[in-house]
């Protein structure tokens, strides 16, 4: 909003500008170029921070599967039955042990 409006004011005029805590005193063909360039840096540091929260995303996905965590609510995958009818070695197969 505030390029917008500097690019109709005549490059001349005095513009006040906080840098640091201190307001400056400059024209207006001083400040527009260094509020243009702090848009462009500002929209690729939004590109980079929105392509690392996708890659944490994927990280914490592929965590999630590894160490087999759910969230509170969450259905539990569907195993498959492995070995025949009682779902696998090792489980409780009707074996009593003394």
């Amino acid at each position: 909003l505030v390029i917008k409006t500097l690019r109709e004011v005549d490059p001349t005029r005095k513009c006040f500008r906080m840098v640091g805590g201190v307001l400056v005193e400059r024209t207006v063909k001083e400040v527009l170029p260094a509020l243009e360039s702090n848009r462009e840096q500002i929209s690729k540091l939004i590109e980079a921070l929105a392509q690392q929260l996708q890659a944490k995303g994927r990280e914490l996905s592929e965590f999630r599967e590894r160490h087999n965590i759910r969230l509170v609510g969450e259905e539990e995958p569907k195993a498959t039955p492995k070995d025949g009818p009682e779902g696998g070695k090792g489980g409780p197969g009707g074996v009593l042990v003394s």
